[in-house]
């Protein structure tokens, strides 16, 4: 039998993705508005022209900070909700799918440090895989929906 005790915080993710190539940022503890400004920050870096960015339910995505950056950026990012509680909508939750199901399993790592420098390398050469993540896009249904 084996047994494992965690005793340190969560790793959370959060993904972008497009019909041949995701971004992600890992990090410790939950994902709030501050973290999701980061990453919209990341997504207007490497992506250029106006974004959709279609996204779930998250309180942190309805905060005020994001709120307020969105606004600041007078029009080049324009947001759509998924409907509640709609998973199979999303093609990041295949993403993380795949990760967990196919890079992670029986994974049991030492520490938080070693999750993630795990993640970050399954996640790296997931991106090596387009028609892999085009395949998540199609499973979705979502690109086709909104005609990307």
């Amino acid at each position: 039998m084996l047994q494992y005790h965690f005793n340190w915080k969560t790793l959370s993710a959060i993904a972008g993705i497009t019909w041949w190539n995701f971004y992600f940022r890992l990090f410790s503890g939950a994902i709030k508005g501050p973290q999701i400004v980061e990453f919209l920050e990341h997504l207007l870096r490497h992506l250029p022209g106006k974004l959709l960015v279609i996204w779930d339910g998250l309180p942190g995505h309805r905060s005020r900070v994001v709120a307020d950056f969105v606004a600041g950026q007078k029009g080049r990012l324009e947001l759509e909700r998924l409907p509640s509680y709609a998973p199979e909508l999303n093609p990041v939750e295949y993403l993380w799918g795949h990760l967990k199901h196919h890079e992670l399993p029986n994974f049991c790592p030492k520490n938080l440090s070693e999750l993630s420098h795990h993640a970050i390398r399954a996640l790296r050469q997931l991106r090596r895989r387009p028609t892999l993540v085009a395949a998540f896009c199609k499973q979705s249904g979502l690109f086709e929906k909104y005609q990307l």
